[in-house]
């Protein structure tokens, strides 16, 4: 790690981003000694760098992950702080699930670098991303029902669009914990690492490779398939994207590229 991002790292805060060649944008959750629990400031927070990330349309790839420092077992994140139920005007769950559904509609592709357990709310903010990689030895946990608390909606509706409906049964009937190999069972894992080489050396062949596609076509699919996972798919939408595409000089250049037989060259138009 550089000493600029030693310094970024040295004291917890909100989540921290950091931008790098290529359009690739990483989110980091910065609270280690807290097991990297999230407070209204930190949900809030996610919040404004999700917009600012959206707005950019320069930016192709964005990685959540979090600073496991110091950790005697590595969580990810611990969820909620709970002490902030009712604390503010809109806390809790409201909050989590505009910060969920906000990263789950994100232009760029997200890829949860799951380093370390996570539990609660949490666990939606790594189904709200478009692929996963975890580190093996991890939990993944979601306590709503222990805790007496029927989950939202749309977490709910990506618990089953990612897990499947018996998993999605599983972790809200029974709260127990998930292991990375149960989660790999599912599908809903690109990877299994075992240690943080591997994830830093997964994660970073994982965006070179997404970072590669037609930067158009691959808006315009996530945002078609979003729409059928919940549900609402809007065919006319679809197949105006399709026509979007078809007549796009990134597809007029991955011909060319084809034919050449060299890497294509994309623009995003």
């Amino acid at each position: 790690m550089s000493d600029t991002l030693n310094t970024l790292f040295s004291n917890p805060s909100t989540p921290v981003l950091t931008l790098a060649e290529g359009g690739i944008a990483t989110i980091t959750l910065n609270r280690p000694a807290h097991r990297n629990r999230l407070e209204n400031a930190d949900l809030k927070a996610l919040l404004h760098l999700f917009a600012q990330l959206d707005a950019d349309p320069s930016i192709r790839v964005v990685v959540l992950t979090a600073n496991t420092t110091g950790q005697p077992k590595p969580v990810f994140c611990a969820g909620y702080h709970i002490g902030g139920f009712g604390t503010e005007d809109e806390s809790g769950s409201a909050l989590f699930e505009r910060v969920a559904d906000a990263l789950a509609v994100l232009h760029p592709v997200t890829i949860c670098a799951l380093n370390g357990s996570v539990y609660g709310g949490a666990t939606d903010l790594v189904l709200a991303c478009d692929l996963r990689v975890a580190l093996d030895g991890i939990e993944f946990r979601m306590p709503a029902t222990a805790l007496g608390l029927h989950y939202y909606p749309s977490g709910l509706q990506r618990y089953v669009a990612r897990l499947g409906v018996s998993a999605a049964k599983r972790a809200f009937l029974t709260a127990r914990p998930f292991t990375a190999q149960m989660l790999w069972n599912t599908g809903c894992l690109e990877a299994v690492v075992p240690d943080s080489a591997g994830m830093q050396t997964t994660v970073a062949a994982l965006v070179q490779e997404v970072s590669a596609l037609a930067p158009l076509a691959v808006r315009a699919t996530k945002q078609s398939i979003n729409e059928i996972a919940t549900g609402q798919p809007n065919w006319p939408a679809m197949r105006e994207r399709e026509a979007l595409t078809s007549e796009s000089e990134d597809f007029a250049e991955g011909r060319r590229a084809f034919a050449e037989r060299r890497k294509p060259v994309f623009v995003g138009h």
